[in-house]
């Protein structure tokens, strides 16, 4: 069966282990179109809900939670304490410890 790109991007996020976050872009490359991450953030939000996404695991390429403060950003940074994500002290995930790499 072919599955569409939203489908694959639903199917690697539900993915995600607890304790590890993945970017936008990554999803999107996994995906099949690595140029695709403001789509993925938009499949984000459409449908975390719906599907029961854990959309708390999926940050920007810079390691930080890109949600605005007072906007999603403190219980985005919330769920990610609790499952052991360690935020350094400038608010960065470092992505050499808690990145996921899905297998293509």
């Amino acid at each position: 069966m072919n599955e569409s790109f939203t489908e694959r991007v639903k199917n690697l996020i539900k993915a995600i282990p607890s304790g590890k976050v993945v970017t936008y872009g990554l999803i999107a490359a996994c995906a099949g179109n690595p140029r695709a991450s403001r789509h993925v953030v938009r499949i984000l939000h459409s449908s975390s809900e719906k599907y029961h996404l854990p959309w708390h695991r999926v940050i920007n390429s810079k390691g930080r939670v890109s949600l605005p403060r007072g906007n999603g950003y403190e219980i985005q940074k919330e769920q990610l304490l609790k499952e052991g994500i360690v935020f350094k002290k400038d608010d960065v995930i470092d992505l050499e410890v808690f990145l996921w790499k899905p297998k293509e």
